[in-house]
């Protein structure tokens, strides 16, 4: 089992961006020290739920920090980004890191930021299958050209290449976010591992798994490919003595974030969209996940790896809003409830 952390830079309530963004730094520094596997980074603009509006653009300061730890995206934007531009990102941090990064993609929501990139409602309505099937190649060709609905270029060398057959070298991983059962269709037809978000329990997420497998039989995906496939399920963790502590640490911190960073979405038609009431959230989210002593956190895992078939964990660390807490946080997670897991 693969445990990692997932950061947001949330911005809760009374705190800066700049103290955000420090604690999502510091966090993924604790989780190398701590034993994690990956640290997950998220990517929002221009809301408080998160403060980071490039993941990769982290994921490279991160890498440079550290020297074991997977860094992931969770997810890089592909609708308001050209997949060109996010593949030869990817491939840089893939060669400079040597191999520790992964490229988690998603069709992001119909919000602004399509206006201010200049990309358009149809980039978020249409335009995902195109742009990932552009980003794929890149990351598997020895050069690629376009002749799609939204990217049109002539064909131009891969450089530098993600993936070299004549040293053996592998491009990096690419996973895909998926909320429906349109999306589980696009990433199973295309043999990429999905990314399951933490709004979900067991029951969805293992039938979002087994539909993946379904459709990867049948468009003949070889049945290696199919074991082989590794999903990440994204979650919270907050780790304490009792589990009415750590339920009462979120419950106290998570609402008022949620609150002031879902309002803070605009979309970009006007389109009316009902957010979750934040109290209503946070209790499911404490639910679902681990949240609990060391030992319910365990349990907590194990079960969702046994109901799922999930081996790999992306767990939300910051939910407490405070820098020292989510520290301690990440750092009971590696020392109490990792060696549980063996």
């Amino acid at each position: 089992m693969r445990v990692g952390s997932f950061v947001l830079a949330a911005q809760f309530p009374g705190q800066g961006e700049g103290e955000a963004l420090h604690r999502a730094v510091r966090s993924a520094e604790v989780a190398e020290e701590a034993g994690l596997d990956t640290v997950w980074l998220a990517e929002h603009h221009f809301v408080p739920y998160g403060t980071c509006p490039s993941a990769v653009t982290l994921a490279a300061l991160l890498l440079g920090r550290t020297r074991r730890i997977r860094v992931g995206t969770a997810v890089s934007v592909l609708p308001t980004t050209h997949p060109v531009a996010l593949g030869e990102q990817a491939a840089l941090l893939h060669h400079t890191s040597g191999g520790r990064f992964t490229l988690g993609v998603g069709r992001g929501g119909p919000w602004v930021d399509l206006e201010v990139f200049g990309a358009g409602l149809e980039a978020y309505e249409k335009g995902f299958p195109e742009s990932l099937d552009v980003l794929v190649r890149w990351l598997r060709d020895a050069s690629v050209a376009a002749d799609g609905e939204r990217f049109r270029f002539r064909e131009v060398q891969v450089v530098p290449r993600p993936s070299e057959a004549l040293t053996e070298v592998e491009g990096p991983e690419l996973v895909v976010a998926c909320t429906s059962p349109s999306s589980v269709r696009l990433a199973a037809e295309r043999g990429l591992s999905m990314l399951l978000g933490m709004h979900v329990g067991d029951e969805e997420k293992a039938e979002m798994v087994a539909l993946w497998r379904q459709h990867a039989r049948a468009c003949g995906r070889s049945p290696e490919e199919i074991l082989g496939a590794s999903h990440v399920s994204a979650g919270v963790c907050q780790i304490a003595d009792r589990r009415a502590d750590a339920a009462e640490t979120l419950m106290k911190a998570m609402p008022g974030w949620l609150k002031q960073g879902l309002e803070a979405h605009v979309t970009v038609d006007g389109r009316t969209r009902r957010m979750r009431d934040p109290l209503a959230y946070t209790e499911l989210l404490c639910g679902l996940h681990p949240v609990g002593t060391p030992r319910l956190c365990a349990d907590r895992l194990a079960a969702t790896s046994e109901r799922t078939g999930i081996s790999r964990f992306a767990l939300l660390v910051e939910g407490s809003g405070d820098l020292a807490a989510t520290e301690e946080n990440v750092r009971r997670l590696g020392a109490e409830v990792l060696p549980q897991l063996v």
